[in-house]
């Protein structure tokens, strides 16, 4: 009886060349830049933390893509805790527990995300722990994300904490109004879209300024008012 698949597809889009980096960010992209150059030998695991909106999963879907694209014997896999998770209960209730393991394990790079939601889960925390111990002694790249560093995870069990921290730890950080400034140029230009008033996309990263996600959806609004209502984006659309 096969596994059930439930994978996360990667999203083409999340590349390193479309990741604004930024001071709030530089680290963590160059950190992730030299892991997917150089899967299992830089930075093992690389654990990626900020708050939710700030770029973790376009990071780790660059080095899922990079990796692809540029080794193509590799096996990467990416998925998000949840995914994990649900594989997991499934292969108990189907007895599908060896290809649950072959399919976490035997890859070169696994990716995961949100690994915050693994905490009070103590069967789900167990395989996990096995996982990263089989990928990790055999050179296998890890890179986790989560919403905090390991050591505030406090209900997640202690060796697992102490193995996220084996490697390194960065963060991704809010960005600042210049930041905000070039993600909105940058989604504009992707966009194709006429700016009327330069003053528009300053008024914008003024008033967002808590992660690029809520940027993203708020030019998103902007840009539909402005093309309902087949005028360029100025700053009174903003």
């Amino acid at each position: 009886c096969a596994l059930p698949i439930s994978a996360v597809q990667l999203d083409a889009k999340f590349t390193f060349e479309t990741f604004v980096a930024a001071s709030s960010n530089r680290l963590a992209h160059a950190a992730a830049q030299a892991v997917a150059e150089t899967p299992g030998r830089s930075y093992n695991p690389l654990f990626i933390y900020g708050d939710s909106g700030l770029g973790k999963t376009h990071l780790l879907h660059a080095i899922a893509n990079y990796v692809t694209e540029n080794y193509p014997r590799r096996k990467v896999l990416y998925v998000t805790t949840e995914t994990f998770m649900n594989d997991f209960v499934d292969s108990l209730r189907t007895s599908t527990t060896l290809a649950f393991k072959r399919r976490y394990r035997d890859v070169d790079v696994l990716l995961i995300d949100d690994v915050q939601f693994l905490q009070s889960k103590p069967a789900t925390e167990e395989e996990f722990f096995h996982t990263f111990n089989a990928l990790y002694e055999s050179g296998s790249q890890l890179v986790l994300s989560a919403d905090r560093i390991p050591s505030e995870l406090s209900t997640l069990a202690s060796r697992l904490r102490d193995r996220f921290e084996w490697g390194l730890t960065v963060a991704v950080e809010p960005p600042n109004l210049a930041t905000r400034l070039t993600v909105l140029r940058h989604l504009v230009s992707e966009a194709g879209v006429e700016i009327a008033d330069s003053d528009a996309l300053t008024e914008l990263a003024n008033r967002i300024d808590a992660n690029v996600r809520q940027l993203r959806g708020a030019l998103t609004r902007v840009l539909a008012h402005a093309s309902l209502m087949a005028r360029p984006l100025s700053s009174e659309l903003s």
